[in-house]
């Protein structure tokens, strides 16, 4: 069945042998592959030995399975457009998806199939059946008990709901809302979450409505953010709602500081007093020194409902507390250079970063998760020398903490830099982290 992918990955300079091939099998008879994403996750455990291995392992993923070639300097959205592989999906896709999704939305959407793993989903319901079989019209009657009970069920199973058009859910979404009193977890009904309802957050539906939260799995046909839809919660990844909350936490690294000045007048007024003894006069002075760099990955959809509040946080905080702020840009990692702009043409070397103060605060804010071969060398020596030189430096990752292992990349700067949750508490902690003293 994959006789030629040993030969393909010493193509790609991969040093494997027909064991790679015997132990990905064993998987398959062991039903631990069940996807293409599933095979993408068990031979890297295979394969791969070190980080520097991650680019060309991806790169012969998508040519051997995908068909899907990554030329030198090529991003993999380039490569993946001009394939035959994503062209026969979008044919195939596109009256599901509608028309109006941008190409990158599109990339995205293909990209999310093919690395879509079933990790404990043992058996996939067929959504219209659990569709045709409920009611919009039930009355809301759930106590807090169930709710707890619920919560508590492991999630084993997913509801496929693509047979279902967008009109259909978006109605009967509308019918659920009016009747919803109360929150739910668990379930295949109500907006909730953990379950396999067609609309709710932090479960298993495909082809779903994701009715806030921050997504995770991946599936879901369109995001639905508006509070009508979903009650507020303040331990929640940063938003309009709750950005005060934060802001709240990273007052916390408000640092004062004692600084000693002669006071030239005073000496000279007191000398001319002495009769020409001059005696240095000493002021001590407080202020509340604080410098802050931010670098917010703005390159892709998946951290587009982040930058805007993250941009008000900042700014909320600058006009609140005096400081010094300075705000840069970058696309899915940092490789030699940031942008000071948000379209990203004028660009400073991290080179010239780093003769920065190292008394910065620094908080790189993006979800870490890119294709393996994009966390490259340069990417890795950037980070260190980043960690090394400002020692108070904080990832805050908008990705709901339990996914940050599913993501090769997240786990590798995670061990760079200290990553925190992009929420009040998670603020709070990073903050806590920076000013905890260096031995």
């Amino acid at each position: 069945m994959f006789e030629k992918l040993p030969q393909k990955f010493k193509e790609y300079e991969i040093p494997v042998d027909v064991r790679a091939l015997l132990l990905l099998r064993k998987a398959m008879d062991r039903n631990l592959v069940k996807t293409i994403g599933d095979i993408y996750n068990v031979l890297k455990g295979i394969v791969v030995k070190n980080p520097d291995m991650m680019g060309p392992f991806t790169k012969a993923y998508y040519d051997y399975f995908l068909n899907i070639k990554i030329q030198h300097g090529d991003r993999l959205s380039d490569a993946i457009l001009r394939s035959e592989t994503f062209k026969k999906w979008k044919e195939d896709n596109l009256d599901r998806m509608g028309d109006d999704l941008s190409t990158d939305d599109l990339v995205n959407l293909f990209l999310d199939e093919v690395h879509m793993t079933h990790y404990d989903i043992k058996e996939v319901l067929d959504g219209k059946t659990l569709w045709d079989n409920d009611r919009g019209d039930l009355e809301d009657q759930e106590s807090e008990d169930d709710l707890l009970e619920t919560a508590r069920r492991k999630l084993d199973k997913m509801a496929d709901y693509s047979d279902l058009s967008l009109e259909e859910l978006l109605e009967r979404l509308q019918e659920v809302m009016d009747r919803q009193r109360s929150n739910h977890s668990g379930g295949s009904h109500w907006i909730g979450t953990g379950g396999i309802s067609p609309y709710g957050h932090g479960g298993a539906a495909k082809d779903g409505l994701r009715v806030g939260g921050t997504g995770g799995g991946k599936m879901a046909r369109k995001v639905l953010n508006d509070r009508k839809y979903f009650p507020v919660d303040l331990d929640a990844i940063i938003n309009d709602n709750n950005v005060d909350a934060a802001l709240a936490s990273l007052k916390g690294i408000i640092e004062e500081s004692a600084r000693e000045d002669l006071d030239i007048p005073v000496t000279i007024k007191k000398g001319l007093k002495r009769g020409g003894l001059f005696i240095p006069e000493i002021k001590s002075e407080k202020e509340d020194k604080l410098q802050v760099l931010l670098m917010i990955d703005n390159g892709g959809y998946s951290m587009d409902p982040y930058i805007r509040v993250v941009q008000t946080l900042f700014r909320k905080m600058k006009t609140r507390f005096a400081h010094d702020l300075e705000t840069y840009y970058f696309h899915n990692t940092i490789y030699d250079r940031v942008f000071s702009d948000a379209q990203r043409i004028k660009s400073k070397s991290v080179e010239q970063i780093l003769k920065k103060d190292p008394n910065y605060r620094v908080f790189i804010v993006g979800d870490a998760a890119m294709a393996a071969y994009e966390l490259n060398k340069p990417s890795i020596e950037s980070y260190r020398a980043m960690k090394s030189h400002f020692k108070k430096i904080a990832w805050l990752n908008p990705e709901p903490q339990k996914y940050w292992a599913h993501t090769f990349t997240t786990m590798v700067i995670k061990e760079l830099i200290p990553m925190y949750p992009l929420s009040p508490k998670g603020i709070e902690e990073a903050v806590r982290g920076m000013n905890r003293k260096l031995n």
